[in-house]
């Protein structure tokens, strides 16, 4: 759990500011829970240049609660949080001088969200809050006003959240907890899970990442671990003290994040994975007569494929529906051997490339509309599918023929610039399982919206 705050102040020596607003939202890494707002009475002079910045004077102050006031309710809503700040070492500081004033000692666990924008958005102009969040779409109200900069500041971590790819901030936080290191009855671990679309882990005691999973119902999966009996489950039962979750909305950025955290954290109870999650891919070949051939065949390595599939039975209902979607040759496709001519052709379904009566180039453009619809090779484009939020959508980018990643944006910003789009994105590895993924996906849900860009 986190306390993501901000606090306005008075300005003036070191040690001797006092504070003119807080604002304190809990959020449980997917949403505020509890929130906290107030205007506060510093009981000392406002420095000028304060006043100009914030807006905020000793009149609008002067039957505001003062700090002890309010103490009690800061205690209470920063109680087993993580405080998390821009620039979180001012904010605490601050925090702790007030307390001290009380004769109370305030201790919590923080994180400061300039150092993590530093380590995982590197190249930023600024990292000031109001510059770095407008760079990053993350529109932004009341600035300076410690609402406003906490509501920023809350949207900033969530993204910060999605793109430490190591998962180091929610490995830290279950790790310091200390009713996570409880062995929590299984029921309790569930009653706190969604319903929703997303990647979910499952944490030992030391917070260490033992198991990664993919659902669009993430409770019901949890709940099927935790009532399985084969021997991998058992195991997992007995060692699970937590289970933390990353909402996607999008089962493409689930299955995505999920293979690629997989391949690079390694838990112990995920099953040494497949060389591939595909075992057939479909090639194309020119043959004597200058037509293009289409064959369903095993994966291989050294072939580039056109798309690819999970099994040949699913290769070969594509191929047969694309023969009628198309108006393909059956002989041709790899669908009906002969000699001669096609079953279609007899049937007058097929223009007769079989037996060379189709003009090849005719025939190939249709081949080559197929291959452009299922294949992203040398393609610059950005998928954009369903967000975490109904204001938000994801962004999967492709380069090249090369996915190179994917993020989140508000639909109240336009994505209408492809170095702001990179600068939201969290960096993945393309592969040919990233490959299998997205063209798998785009195949099911043509629905889907692509926006092809030029190459820059």
């Amino acid at each position: 759990m986190y306390a993501i705050l901000d606090i306005e102040t008075t300005g003036g020596k070191y040690n001797e500011e006092g504070i003119t607003e807080i604002a304190i939202y809990k959020y449980d890494g997917h949403q505020v829970v509890d929130q906290f707002i107030s205007l506060v009475n510093p009981e000392r002079e406002i420095q000028p240049f304060v006043v100009n910045l914030t807006g905020i004077n000793s009149n609008m102050l002067r039957h505001a609660p003062k700090f002890y006031e309010v103490a009690k309710r800061i205690v209470e809503i920063t109680t087993d949080c993580i405080v998390v700040a821009h620039n979180a070492q001012f904010d605490y500081r601050i925090l702790r001088t007030e307390f001290s004033r009380l004769g109370f000692e305030f201790e919590r666990q923080s994180l400061c969200t300039v150092e993590l924008s530093k380590n995982l958005i590197p190249g930023q102009p600024s990292y000031s809050l109001g510059k770095l969040v407008r760079s990053l779409g993350i529109p932004v109200s009341d600035r300076h006003r410690a609402s406003g900069d906490a509501q920023a500041t809350v949207k900033l971590f969530k993204m910060l959240l999605a793109k430490d790819s190591e998962k180091e901030i929610i490995k830290n936080s279950v790790r310091a907890n200390p009713k996570l290191q409880l062995e929590p009855k299984h029921i309790d671990i569930i009653k706190n899970l969604p319903t929703v679309t997303g990647v979910y882990y499952i944490h030992n005691s030391e917070g260490d990442i033992i198991y990664i999973g993919k659902s669009k119902n993430i409770k019901k999966r949890i709940n099927q671990h935790f009532t399985n009996t084969n021997p991998k489950s058992k195991k997992i039962q007995a060692l699970v003290s937590s289970v933390t979750y990353e909402v996607t909305g999008s089962e493409l950025v689930a299955l995505l994040k999920e293979s690629e955290e997989i391949k690079r954290v390694k838990p112990i109870f995920n099953r040494a994975l497949r060389r591939t999650i595909f075992s057939h891919a479909l090639y194309s070949f020119i043959d004597e007569n200058n037509y293009i051939n289409l064959k369903i065949d095993k994966a291989d390595g050294r072939k580039k494929p056109i798309t690819t599939f999970s099994n040949r039975q699913s290769g070969k209902s594509f191929i047969t529906k694309s023969v009628e979607d198309y108006n393909l040759c059956q002989k041709l496709t790899g669908l009906y051997k002969t000699k001669t001519s096609c079953f279609n052709y007899e049937v007058k379904t097929c223009n007769g490339a079989c037996i060379q009566k189709e003009d090849a180039e005719a025939y190939n453009e249709r081949v080559n509309l197929l291959i452009t619809k299922n294949s992203y090779s040398n393609k610059n484009m950005v998928i954009i599918d369903r967000g975490r939020d109904i204001d938000e959508r994801s962004a999967i980018l492709i380069e090249n023929g090369i996915f190179k990643g994917l993020g989140f944006f508000n639909l109240n910003y336009q994505i209408n610039n492809i170095e702001i789009l990179k600068s939201i994105i969290t960096p993945m590895n393309n592969n040919r399982d990233t490959q299998h993924i997205i063209q798998s996906y785009l195949r099911k849900h043509k629905k889907v919206k692509q926006i092809l860009f030029e190459d820059t």
